[in-house]
């Protein structure tokens, strides 16, 4: 996997996203930032297919794909959301045998990152440390619960709870940990609801949910937002002690 993208995972055809061989096979730290092709809603890996609605998926025209790491459905579009995928191979100074801790390296270079050009700061992100915190749907919409290593951000007015900025989910194997890392430009949790098989009188109250417990990139910035400048903050904070490989998809 080297630093110029000649070889390595690609975002193609929906089966071949989230192939974790690509990495096992990386001898050290590789950093892929993703640009979505198509719209898709990916599902974590241990969620049955049944949890979308077949018909409104084949009215959509959107593909449908699975991620090897837990957690629920996401929804991708072309440039949205800013994904970054990191293989840390076991044995290196950031690997923690401890699932509940093992991400928190990938929160806090996030929030470097987003300080850094000038989306809140430490006062205002945080970084989830410990187990994962469940609500009513983050079974099924990964945005809707806390994991480890996310990053969220508190209301200014401080008269909401903070709300998630960073979704992370990890995979991990005997070769090293490949983590799923996502912050959305435009947090609209409307689209990937209404693909869903919920009942449909449930549908508005769990896109209201969700836009109370999440956010993106342009809500915190106020406006429109240069997702290039985050994307390259993200690249030159990576952390140090070991070198890494980054890809960047076109």
């Amino acid at each position: 996997m080297s630093p110029t993208g000649s070889a390595g995972p690609r975002w193609g055809r929906s089966g071949e996203w989230f192939d974790v061989d690509a990495f096992r096979s990386a001898k050290g730290r590789a950093a892929v930032l993703r640009r979505a092709t198509q719209t898709a809603v990916v599902l974590g890996s241990t969620q049955d297919e049944r949890v979308v609605d077949r018909r409104r998926m084949a009215q959509s025209g959107f593909a449908l794909a699975r991620r090897r790491s837990g957690g629920g459905a996401v929804l991708v579009t072309p440039g949205d959301p800013l994904w970054i995928d990191l293989w840390i191979p076991r044995g290196d100074p950031l690997w923690s045998d401890d699932v509940s801790v093992a991400a928190e390296w990938v929160g806090e270079w996030w929030v470097a990152a987003l300080s850094a050009v000038g989306l809140g700061g430490d006062a205002q992100l945080s970084v989830q440390r410990g187990s994962s915190v469940r609500s009513s749907w983050s079974d099924l919409v990964c945005f809707a619960g806390a994991g480890p290593g996310e990053v969220f951000i508190a209301d200014r007015s401080g008269s909401a709870a903070p709300r998630k900025l960073v979704g992370v989910a990890q995979w991990r194997g005997r070769e090293g940990a490949l983590f799923h890392s996502a912050a959305y430009c435009r947090f609209e949790p409307q689209p990937l609801v209404e693909l869903l098989d919920v009942p449909d009188d449930g549908r508005l109250p769990m896109i209201e949910r969700l836009s109370s417990v999440a956010t993106g990139l342009e809500a915190v910035a106020g406006g429109d937002f240069d997702v290039d400048r985050l994307r390259q903050a993200l690249i030159e904070l990576l952390p140090s002690g070991a070198p890494w490989a980054v890809q960047t998809e076109p």
